[in-house]
């Protein structure tokens, strides 16, 4: 379940931090966060789906750790990221 060309390279020219940039942790967060909602809109209709589950779990737990990353090297970024994802309400 990958996200499609066109939606990645949107996701990764709002959230990059300079020209070029498709590393950054706000980067790889969005995108990451993009494919957890994809996930959990299969699972919602598949839902003895434990292949596509375990690949959810790991993907959360990534984002779960570059959200950990960016807090304890930038708070403010950290804290702009999660208020435009829309994460930690």
């Amino acid at each position: 379940m990958a996200l499609l060309k066109e939606k990645k390279t949107e996701i990764i020219k709002k959230y990059a931090t300079k020209e070029g940039d498709t590393g950054s942790p706000e980067v790889q967060i969005a995108v990451l966060s993009q494919e957890i909602a994809d996930l959990n809109a299969h699972l919602q209709i598949h839902i003895h789906d434990f292949h596509s589950r375990r690949g959810l779990y790991m993907k959360i737990g990534q984002r779960r750790r570059l959200l950990k990353y960016l807090r304890s090297k930038d708070v403010d970024r950290y804290q702009q990221l999660i208020q435009k994802l829309g994460l930690r309400r």
